[in-house]
């Protein structure tokens, strides 16, 4: 049998001319911007123009005019695939990488799984947690992409692992290695920030990261004292979830604590976690006089990591597998619904 691992993530330029493109992409998705259609191009126009010859182009310039996404996905996809492929079994697999906002996109990966032969396709994010503006987007360019082609093959989704223990334990481990360089350390729980309203319509990922953040630091060893949560990456006027990752510094700071930031939302370096958090929060940090701040690694291709994600497809794969529904065929992976019901648009609806 051969079994394609499609792994999902957001995407980003590949050249400085391509920054606007993209950007246009991004606040075209209708889960990003929920105006009608002739509005949202406006307003996507706009932003993306300003952008990137402003915040984007800038934080782009500090990586060469490209983001390292793609070729750090890949690398995780490559390592994922000679994993599986170690297994002792009649299974090949081959791991794609599907971004949603630059290529390689859905239609292009699309027609490269139906070339390879796949028998079967696993829809795997590289996002810990499930949120309607990643995943939900994914999986939506995905199938639309699936029926554009004709392609019939079987698949299943995984809609989320926050609580997964290949992730957790991978980014206890990161967290406590550079723990070990700092002392008087506040670790700080640093996700993608997202607009209030998403969050009060139902969206599961304000609580699947504090949920994540909250394993990881038991992990860790850390005590209620030694971390919080917090969101970066504010963008428009919007009421955005918080605490932001601003006012934390600001916090530490008059603590008089050290910064080590942890963005356990993301899997992979990247133009947020290089620049944003990298250089950018760290300015912020030297001007609060915070006098150490550091950042933890992403989980990337740390073998923790990877083996987690090599268990959720076998067991997908498996027998035992749970599917929340034979329509869209999202597979639990903790054979149960996480979130709480008020989150009507968790992908396990209808799981208990």
């Amino acid at each position: 049998m051969k079994v394609a691992v499609i792994l999902f993530n957001l995407g980003g330029p590949d050249a400085r001319e391509n920054i606007e493109p993209f950007l246009m992409n991004f606040f075209m998705d209708k889960n990003i911007i929920g105006a009608p259609l002739p509005v949202r191009w406006a307003l996507a126009k706009l932003i993306s123009k300003r952008r990137s010859k402003r915040e984007a182009g800038e934080s782009y310039g500090f990586l060469n005019d490209r983001s390292p996404l793609l070729a750090n996905s890949e690398a995780q996809a490559q390592v994922l695939e000679d994993k599986l492929n170690s297994g002792k079994t009649d299974t090949s697999f081959k791991a794609f990488v599907c971004m949603s906002y630059w290529h390689p996109m859905a239609d292009e990966v699309v027609r490269d799984v139906i070339s390879w032969g796949a028998d079967n396709i696993i829809c795997l994010p590289l996002y810990p947690q499930y949120s309607t503006t990643t995943t939900k987007t994914a999986f939506s360019y995905w199938d639309k992409a699936k029926k554009r082609a004709k392609c019939i093959t079987p698949e299943i989704k995984i809609g989320c692992y926050p609580f997964d223990e290949g992730f957790i334990k991978a980014s206890a481990e990161n967290v406590s290695k550079k723990l070990k360089k700092m002392k008087n350390a506040r670790v700080l729980f640093s996700a993608h920030g997202l607009p209030e309203k998403i969050i009060k319509n139902g969206d599961p990922y304000q609580w699947q990261c504090e949920q994540s953040a909250a394993k990881i630091a038991k992990a860790a060893g850390l005590s209620k004292k030694d971390w919080q949560i917090c969101y970066q990456s504010r963008v428009g006027p919007l009421k955005w979830i918080g605490p932001s990752t601003e006012g934390a510094l600001e916090q530490a700071a008059k603590d008089g604590k050290n910064a080590l930031i942890y963005p356990h939302a993301f899997t992979q370096e990247h133009v947020e976690t290089l620049v944003e958090l990298g250089i950018e929060y760290k300015e912020l940090a030297e001007e609060l006089g915070i006098k150490k701040y550091d950042v933890v690694e992403t989980v990337g291709t740390s073998t923790s990591f990877i083996k987690g994600l090599s268990d959720i497809v076998e067991e997908a794969l498996g027998k035992d597998a749970k599917v929340a529904s034979s329509e869209n065929k999202v597979y639990v992976c903790a054979k149960k619904r996480l979130c709480p019901p008020e989150f009507k648009n968790c992908p396990c609806v209808g799981i208990r």
